[in-house]
């Protein structure tokens, strides 16, 4: 048994059912308490390496369904279900989603997060920068009753995201998952039926 602390029950797990990385389960966990991915679903997939996120959510979506996947890192996952954009999401455009002939998504996810500083404060109001970067995409390419999930890290302007989400989303929770690590300020918002 390794003494790596990284090395976790997950990441075994992980690598045992052939997923990139361990993160699968954050997003396996909410799935199976939220539902919010469903087969012929539309889904982007936001800062998608290395693709375990990708990889499980084509599991679910079936061959009628499309993923999405952005980030600035390649991906370790291939699907005729699943397209791959290399680019800063702050640079997305409509263009990009009307190539592969999709209009608006039926659910967005976002795994994004910033380089880690380790300055609490900085690291959240980078995740938080990225969060509202998703949140913007989700008003120009989610459909109406459609739902979003998004990492951030916890800190001070995390009810006043929440406001923002609540603003677009009929239903909002904060949730922290049995997969993040002990002491992770990581949680997920989880933005059910766009008005």
């Amino acid at each position: 048994m390794s003494k790596n602390p990284w090395f976790d029950k997950w990441a075994r797990l992980a690598k045992e059912k052939g997923y990139p990385a361990r993160s699968v389960f954050k997003l396996k966990e909410i799935q199976e308490k939220f539902r919010i991915i469903k087969p012929g679903f539309k889904v982007l997939d936001l800062g998608a390496s290395p693709g375990s996120w990708s990889q499980y959510i084509c599991e679910i979506i079936g061959k009628d369904g499309r993923v999405v996947g952005v980030d600035l890192e390649p991906v370790k996952f291939h699907s005729k279900l699943f397209t791959f954009i290399q680019k800063d999401v702050f640079e997305l455009a409509p263009e990009d989603f009307q190539s592969l002939g999709i209009d608006k998504f039926d659910v967005i996810v976002s795994d994004m997060a910033p380089k880690t500083t380790g300055i609490e404060i900085t690291d959240h109001l980078r995740s938080v920068e990225l969060v509202r970067r998703a949140l913007l995409l989700a008003e120009h390419f989610l459909k109406q009753g459609g739902s979003m999930v998004a990492k951030v890290f916890d800190g001070p302007e995390l009810p006043k995201l929440k406001k923002e989400f609540e603003k677009i989303f009929k239903d909002v929770k904060i949730f922290r998952t049995q997969a993040t690590r002990k002491g992770s300020k990581e949680l997920f918002l989880i933005a059910q039926n766009r008005k």
